[in-house]
């Protein structure tokens, strides 16, 4: 199914099947140029399109234009996000498919918790299983946790350096973060 809602237009509803990412991007492309509906008048007004990726592992600690290099590493980082990573690589593709000309970026999920010091992410096992496997903490929804900490400096009207706060997510999955500096 696939809601539309724009702002003084009927809400547009579609319950055609999508059973696969191509699909769905096309049938989410559609709806953005549908004369109907749509709020833009073609697809070459799009810019750019951003990827919540999941898990980017220690590769990634920011941001970063989609490149094969970049799903390579992706790819790489399926071992530790079964469920996710899989997923986001086939909506990157489907983008790829539909507006080959169209830059992509991903943001990743675990990139905010890069800068846990070593002491933080590494567990209490056999050291091998982290240079082998990657078994490690890396942390998560760190776009949520990025978002609310920088709202809540700016709130209150304070500094990040010297601060130290903890953030909570709670949403579909839940997070606690620690957040020093």
């Amino acid at each position: 199914m696939l809601k539309h809602e724009v702002p003084g237009m009927e809400k547009f509803v579609s319950e055609n099947p999508l059973p696969n990412h191509s699909t769905a991007v096309k049938a989410v492309t559609d709806a953005l140029v549908s004369p109907e509906h749509g709020v833009i008048e073609s697809t070459l007004e799009i810019g750019a399109v951003g990827h919540r990726v999941v898990h980017g592992g220690e590769k990634f600690n920011k941001s970063v234009l989609i490149d094969e290099s970049v799903i390579n590493n992706i790819e790489e980082c399926i071992k530790i996000a079964p469920l996710h990573n899989p997923p986001n690589l086939k909506g990157i593709r489907a983008i790829q498919n539909l507006l080959p000309a169209v830059p992509q970026v991903a943001v990743f999920d675990t990139a905010f918790h890069q800068t846990m010091p070593q002491e933080a992410y590494m567990y209490a096992l056999p050291y091998e299983l982290y240079e082998n496997d990657g078994v490690r903490r890396y942390g998560f929804h760190g776009t949520s946790h990025r978002y609310v900490s920088q709202r809540a400096f700016e709130m209150l009207n304070i500094a990040p350096e010297g601060s130290k706060m903890i953030t909570c997510h709670i949403g579909n999955g839940g997070s606690i973060t620690a957040i020093k500096d």
